[in-house]
Protein backbone atom coordinates (compact mmCIF):
# COMPACT_ATOMS: atom_id res chain seq x y z
CA UNK A 1 0.00 0.00 0.00
CA UNK A 2 3.02 2.31 0.32
CA UNK A 3 3.17 2.56 -3.47
CA UNK A 4 -0.59 3.11 -3.87
CA UNK A 5 -2.44 6.40 -3.66
CA UNK A 6 -6.17 7.15 -3.86
CA UNK A 7 -6.85 10.65 -5.07
CA UNK A 8 -10.61 10.83 -4.34
CA UNK A 9 -11.27 8.84 -1.18
CA UNK A 10 -14.71 10.41 -0.74
CA UNK A 11 -15.97 8.18 -3.59
CA UNK A 12 -15.29 4.98 -1.60
CA UNK A 13 -18.75 4.85 0.09
CA UNK A 14 -20.36 4.75 -3.34
CA UNK A 15 -19.28 1.10 -3.61
CA UNK A 16 -22.10 0.19 -1.23
CA UNK A 17 -24.60 1.69 -3.68
CA UNK A 18 -23.16 -0.38 -6.53
CA UNK A 19 -23.44 -3.52 -4.42
CA UNK A 20 -27.11 -2.75 -3.73
CA UNK A 21 -27.82 -2.25 -7.44
CA UNK A 22 -26.03 -5.50 -8.28
CA UNK A 23 -28.14 -7.42 -5.76
CA UNK A 24 -31.36 -5.84 -7.05
CA UNK A 25 -30.59 -6.87 -10.65
CA UNK A 26 -29.99 -10.49 -9.62
CA UNK A 27 -33.16 -10.54 -7.52
CA UNK A 28 -35.19 -8.95 -10.32
CA UNK A 29 -34.04 -11.63 -12.79
CA UNK A 30 -34.86 -14.41 -10.35
CA UNK A 31 -38.32 -13.10 -9.50
CA UNK A 32 -39.06 -12.43 -13.17
CA UNK A 33 -38.54 -16.06 -14.03
CA UNK A 34 -40.45 -17.25 -10.98
CA UNK A 35 -43.50 -15.06 -11.64
CA UNK A 36 -43.61 -15.86 -15.35
CA UNK A 37 -43.78 -19.60 -14.60
CA UNK A 38 -46.96 -19.06 -12.58
CA UNK A 39 -48.82 -17.97 -15.69
CA UNK A 40 -47.76 -20.75 -18.06
CA UNK A 41 -47.34 -24.49 -18.01
CA UNK A 42 -43.83 -25.79 -18.28
CA UNK A 43 -44.40 -26.98 -21.86
CA UNK A 44 -45.78 -23.56 -22.90
CA UNK A 45 -43.43 -21.34 -20.92
CA UNK A 46 -40.60 -21.28 -23.42
CA UNK A 47 -43.02 -20.59 -26.28
CA UNK A 48 -44.79 -17.72 -24.53
CA UNK A 49 -41.65 -16.11 -23.13
CA UNK A 50 -38.48 -15.35 -25.07
CA UNK A 51 -35.98 -16.95 -22.70
CA UNK A 52 -32.94 -15.70 -24.61
CA UNK A 53 -34.24 -12.12 -24.52
CA UNK A 54 -34.92 -12.38 -20.80
CA UNK A 55 -31.48 -13.81 -20.14
CA UNK A 56 -29.84 -11.10 -22.23
CA UNK A 57 -31.73 -8.39 -20.33
CA UNK A 58 -30.24 -9.69 -17.09
CA UNK A 59 -26.77 -10.02 -18.62
CA UNK A 60 -26.97 -6.50 -20.13
CA UNK A 61 -27.98 -5.09 -16.77
CA UNK A 62 -25.03 -6.83 -15.14
CA UNK A 63 -22.70 -5.50 -17.84
CA UNK A 64 -24.02 -2.02 -17.18
CA UNK A 65 -23.32 -2.42 -13.48
CA UNK A 66 -19.79 -3.66 -14.17
CA UNK A 67 -19.31 -0.62 -16.41
CA UNK A 68 -20.42 1.59 -13.54
CA UNK A 69 -18.00 -0.26 -11.25
CA UNK A 70 -15.10 0.48 -13.59
CA UNK A 71 -16.24 4.11 -13.78
CA UNK A 72 -16.29 4.22 -9.98
CA UNK A 73 -12.73 2.89 -9.80
CA UNK A 74 -11.65 5.49 -12.38
CA UNK A 75 -13.31 8.21 -10.29
CA UNK A 76 -11.34 7.06 -7.24
CA UNK A 77 -8.21 8.15 -9.14
CA UNK A 78 -6.11 5.21 -7.96
CA UNK A 79 -2.42 5.84 -8.65
CA UNK A 80 0.61 3.61 -8.32
CA UNK A 81 4.18 3.61 -9.51
CA UNK A 82 6.12 6.39 -7.75
CA UNK A 83 8.06 8.71 -10.06
CA UNK A 84 10.47 11.41 -8.88
CA UNK A 85 10.74 14.62 -10.89
CA UNK A 86 12.92 17.70 -10.57
CA UNK A 87 10.59 20.72 -10.52
CA UNK A 88 12.08 24.23 -10.79
CA UNK A 89 10.44 26.74 -8.44
CA UNK A 90 10.12 30.14 -10.08
CA UNK A 91 9.36 33.37 -8.28
CA UNK A 92 10.86 36.49 -6.77
CA UNK A 93 12.69 37.27 -3.56
CA UNK A 94 11.17 39.95 -1.35
CA UNK A 95 12.59 41.31 1.88
CA UNK A 96 10.28 43.45 3.99
CA UNK A 97 12.11 46.13 5.98
CA UNK A 98 9.88 46.97 8.93
CA UNK A 99 10.35 50.05 11.08
CA UNK A 100 9.96 49.11 14.76
CA UNK A 101 10.96 52.46 16.26
CA UNK A 102 8.83 53.99 19.01
CA UNK A 103 7.15 56.38 16.56
CA UNK A 104 5.54 53.35 14.86
CA UNK A 105 3.38 52.94 17.98
CA UNK A 106 1.53 56.16 17.14
CA UNK A 107 -2.21 55.52 16.94
CA UNK A 108 -3.21 57.76 14.04
CA UNK A 109 -3.52 54.43 12.20
CA UNK A 110 -5.66 51.81 13.94
CA UNK A 111 -4.60 50.06 16.07
CA UNK A 112 -1.18 51.66 15.51
CA UNK A 113 1.30 52.14 12.69
CA UNK A 114 3.32 49.03 13.51
CA UNK A 115 0.35 46.66 13.62
CA UNK A 116 -1.04 48.15 10.41
CA UNK A 117 2.35 47.60 8.74
CA UNK A 118 2.38 43.98 9.88
CA UNK A 119 -1.07 43.43 8.43
CA UNK A 120 0.01 44.96 5.14
CA UNK A 121 2.93 42.54 5.00
CA UNK A 122 0.60 39.60 5.69
CA UNK A 123 -1.81 40.76 2.99
CA UNK A 124 1.06 40.90 0.50
CA UNK A 125 2.34 37.45 1.45
CA UNK A 126 -1.21 36.11 1.00
CA UNK A 127 -0.93 36.92 -2.71
CA UNK A 128 2.32 35.00 -3.15
CA UNK A 129 2.73 31.49 -4.51
CA UNK A 130 6.31 30.27 -4.69
CA UNK A 131 8.00 33.58 -3.92
CA UNK A 132 10.55 33.76 -1.10
CA UNK A 133 10.18 36.30 1.68
CA UNK A 134 12.37 37.60 4.50
CA UNK A 135 12.17 40.29 7.17
CA UNK A 136 14.58 42.95 8.36
CA UNK A 137 13.59 45.10 11.33
CA UNK A 138 15.17 48.43 12.13
CA UNK A 139 15.13 51.46 14.36
CA UNK A 140 18.45 53.03 15.39
CA UNK A 141 20.08 49.81 14.11
CA UNK A 142 19.05 47.01 11.79
CA UNK A 143 19.05 43.23 11.88
CA UNK A 144 17.62 40.29 10.01
CA UNK A 145 14.61 38.98 11.92
CA UNK A 146 13.42 36.24 9.54
CA UNK A 147 15.76 34.65 6.98
CA UNK A 148 14.53 34.12 3.43
CA UNK A 149 11.83 31.45 3.34
CA UNK A 150 8.87 30.19 1.34
CA UNK A 151 7.09 28.79 4.42
CA UNK A 152 4.50 31.52 4.74
CA UNK A 153 2.76 30.23 7.87
CA UNK A 154 6.03 30.26 9.81
CA UNK A 155 6.79 33.71 8.45
CA UNK A 156 3.44 35.10 9.60
CA UNK A 157 3.77 33.51 13.06
CA UNK A 158 7.20 35.03 13.63
CA UNK A 159 6.04 38.38 12.25
CA UNK A 160 3.32 38.53 14.93
CA UNK A 161 6.00 38.38 17.63
CA UNK A 162 7.93 41.43 16.40
CA UNK A 163 7.82 44.50 18.67
CA UNK A 164 9.91 47.62 19.39
CA UNK A 165 11.77 45.82 22.17
CA UNK A 166 13.51 43.68 19.53
CA UNK A 167 15.74 46.66 18.72
CA UNK A 168 17.36 48.27 21.74
CA UNK A 169 18.67 51.39 20.03
CA UNK A 170 16.14 54.12 19.38
CA UNK A 171 15.77 56.28 16.30
CA UNK A 172 15.15 55.37 12.68
CA UNK A 173 17.88 54.73 10.11
CA UNK A 174 16.31 53.92 6.74
CA UNK A 175 19.60 53.68 4.88
CA UNK A 176 20.94 51.05 7.27
CA UNK A 177 17.74 49.05 6.78
CA UNK A 178 18.31 48.97 3.00
CA UNK A 179 21.91 47.90 3.41
CA UNK A 180 20.98 45.15 5.90
CA UNK A 181 18.25 43.88 3.58
CA UNK A 182 20.74 43.58 0.71
CA UNK A 183 22.67 40.99 2.69
CA UNK A 184 19.58 38.84 3.23
CA UNK A 185 19.01 37.74 -0.36
CA UNK A 186 19.98 34.23 -1.38
CA UNK A 187 20.43 34.73 -5.12
CA UNK A 188 22.98 37.52 -5.47
CA UNK A 189 22.98 37.41 -9.28
CA UNK A 190 19.24 37.77 -9.82
CA UNK A 191 17.22 40.82 -10.84
CA UNK A 192 14.05 39.31 -9.38
CA UNK A 193 14.65 40.88 -5.96
CA UNK A 194 12.83 43.63 -4.15
CA UNK A 195 12.88 45.44 -0.82
CA UNK A 196 9.58 46.70 0.59
CA UNK A 197 10.21 49.32 3.26
CA UNK A 198 7.36 50.12 5.68
CA UNK A 199 7.91 53.16 7.88
CA UNK A 200 6.67 56.60 8.88
CA UNK A 201 9.61 58.06 6.98
CA UNK A 202 11.56 59.70 9.79
CA UNK A 203 15.29 59.19 9.18
CA UNK A 204 18.41 59.95 11.25
CA UNK A 205 20.93 60.95 8.57
CA UNK A 206 21.61 57.43 7.22
CA UNK A 207 21.69 58.44 3.51
CA UNK A 208 18.62 56.37 2.56
CA UNK A 209 18.31 57.74 -0.99
CA UNK A 210 21.91 56.86 -1.77
CA UNK A 211 21.43 53.41 -0.22
CA UNK A 212 18.41 52.75 -2.46
CA UNK A 213 20.29 53.94 -5.56
CA UNK A 214 23.30 51.75 -4.73
CA UNK A 215 21.05 48.72 -4.22
CA UNK A 216 19.64 49.21 -7.70
CA UNK A 217 22.86 50.11 -9.53
CA UNK A 218 25.14 47.53 -7.95
CA UNK A 219 22.80 44.67 -7.06
CA UNK A 220 19.75 45.14 -9.31
CA UNK A 221 17.41 45.40 -6.31
CA UNK A 222 14.22 47.42 -6.63
CA UNK A 223 13.07 49.34 -3.56
CA UNK A 224 9.41 50.02 -2.82
CA UNK A 225 8.47 52.30 0.05
CA UNK A 226 5.21 52.47 1.99
CA UNK A 227 4.57 55.43 4.27
CA UNK A 228 2.29 55.18 7.29
CA UNK A 229 0.91 57.93 9.52
CA UNK A 230 -0.81 61.28 9.30
CA UNK A 231 1.06 63.75 7.07
CA UNK A 232 -0.37 66.98 8.51
CA UNK A 233 -1.16 66.85 12.20
CA UNK A 234 0.62 63.62 13.08
CA UNK A 235 0.13 61.73 16.34
CA UNK A 236 1.62 61.44 19.80
CA UNK A 237 3.89 58.51 20.66
CA UNK A 238 2.59 56.44 23.58
CA UNK A 239 4.80 54.86 26.24
CA UNK A 240 4.31 51.62 28.12
CA UNK A 241 2.68 53.48 31.02
CA UNK A 242 -0.23 54.90 29.04
CA UNK A 243 1.53 58.22 28.76
CA UNK A 244 3.19 59.97 25.84
CA UNK A 245 6.82 60.63 25.03
CA UNK A 246 7.93 64.15 25.93
CA UNK A 247 10.91 66.25 24.96
CA UNK A 248 11.85 69.30 27.03
CA UNK A 249 8.49 69.16 28.77
CA UNK A 250 6.37 68.92 25.61
CA UNK A 251 4.75 65.91 23.99
CA UNK A 252 6.42 64.66 20.82
CA UNK A 253 4.25 64.49 17.70
CA UNK A 254 5.25 62.18 14.83
CA UNK A 255 4.25 62.92 11.22
CA UNK A 256 4.67 60.92 8.05
CA UNK A 257 7.65 62.22 6.06
CA UNK A 258 6.85 61.00 2.56
CA UNK A 259 9.42 63.09 0.71
CA UNK A 260 12.41 60.92 1.54
CA UNK A 261 10.43 57.74 0.83
CA UNK A 262 9.43 59.03 -2.59
CA UNK A 263 13.05 59.89 -3.38
CA UNK A 264 14.19 56.42 -2.34
CA UNK A 265 11.67 54.75 -4.63
CA UNK A 266 12.59 56.95 -7.57
CA UNK A 267 16.31 56.31 -7.07
CA UNK A 268 15.81 52.54 -7.34
CA UNK A 269 13.13 52.40 -10.02
CA UNK A 270 10.47 51.34 -7.54
CA UNK A 271 7.32 53.05 -6.31
CA UNK A 272 6.20 55.01 -3.27
CA UNK A 273 2.83 54.13 -1.69
CA UNK A 274 1.61 57.00 0.56
CA UNK A 275 -0.69 54.85 2.70
CA UNK A 276 -1.02 57.56 5.35
CA UNK A 277 -3.92 56.62 7.60
CA UNK A 278 -5.90 54.83 4.86
CA UNK A 279 -6.38 51.15 4.14
CA UNK A 280 -4.31 50.00 1.16
CA UNK A 281 -5.26 47.03 -0.99
CA UNK A 282 -2.02 45.05 -0.88
CA UNK A 283 -3.32 42.60 -3.48
CA UNK A 284 -3.25 45.49 -5.94
CA UNK A 285 0.22 46.45 -4.74
CA UNK A 286 1.47 42.92 -5.38
CA UNK A 287 -0.13 42.59 -8.81
CA UNK A 288 0.93 46.06 -9.99
CA UNK A 289 4.50 46.08 -8.73
CA UNK A 290 5.94 42.88 -7.28
CA UNK A 291 4.42 40.40 -9.72
CA UNK A 292 5.70 42.49 -12.65
CA UNK A 293 9.30 41.79 -11.65
CA UNK A 294 11.11 39.21 -13.73
CA UNK A 295 10.76 35.81 -12.10
CA UNK A 296 13.76 33.58 -11.65
CA UNK A 297 14.37 29.96 -10.66
CA UNK A 298 14.72 30.19 -6.90
CA UNK A 299 15.34 26.50 -6.25
CA UNK A 300 14.80 23.05 -7.70
CA UNK A 301 12.75 20.62 -5.67
CA UNK A 302 12.39 16.86 -6.00
CA UNK A 303 8.70 16.00 -6.13
CA UNK A 304 7.44 12.41 -5.77
CA UNK A 305 4.34 11.68 -7.82
CA UNK A 306 2.29 8.58 -8.51
CA UNK A 307 1.33 7.74 -12.08
CA UNK A 308 -2.37 8.21 -12.82
CA UNK A 309 -4.03 4.96 -13.96
CA UNK A 310 -7.67 6.04 -14.34
CA UNK A 311 -7.57 5.48 -18.11
CA UNK A 312 -7.09 1.77 -17.51
CA UNK A 313 -10.60 1.67 -16.06
CA UNK A 314 -12.31 4.23 -18.29
CA UNK A 315 -11.66 2.17 -21.44
CA UNK A 316 -13.36 -1.06 -20.25
CA UNK A 317 -16.18 0.99 -18.71
CA UNK A 318 -16.97 2.53 -22.11
CA UNK A 319 -16.65 -0.83 -23.89
CA UNK A 320 -18.99 -2.63 -21.48
CA UNK A 321 -21.50 0.22 -21.64
CA UNK A 322 -21.56 0.00 -25.45
CA UNK A 323 -22.04 -3.80 -25.36
CA UNK A 324 -24.88 -3.55 -22.85
CA UNK A 325 -26.76 -0.94 -24.90
CA UNK A 326 -26.19 -2.18 -28.46
CA UNK A 327 -28.61 -5.17 -28.57
CA UNK A 328 -31.44 -3.07 -27.13
CA UNK A 329 -31.01 -0.42 -29.79
CA UNK A 330 -30.84 -3.12 -32.46
CA UNK A 331 -33.99 -4.70 -31.10
CA UNK A 332 -35.82 -1.38 -31.21
CA UNK A 333 -34.85 -0.84 -34.85
CA UNK A 334 -36.13 -4.31 -35.76
CA UNK A 335 -39.49 -3.64 -34.06
CA UNK A 336 -40.06 -0.66 -36.32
Amino acid sequence: MDNLQIGNEHFIPWFALLAVFFSLVLMAGFWRRKVSRRFAESNQWQRMFDQSASTWTTVASLLLLVSLAFSWIAALDIRWGRVSREVPQRGIEVIFALDVSRSMLAEDVAPNRLERAKQMIKDTVAEMAGDSVGLVIFAGESRQAIPMTSHYDDFRSRLDEISPIDISRGGSRLGDAIRSAEDGFLNSASSSRAIVLLTDGEDMESNPVQAAKTAKDEAGITVFTIGLGDMTKGARIPTQRDRYIEYQGEQVWSKLDGKVLEQMAEASGGAYIPAGTKQVNMADFYSLYLSSLEQDVLETRTVDNYEARFQWFVAPAIALLAISLWPRRSRQRQSH
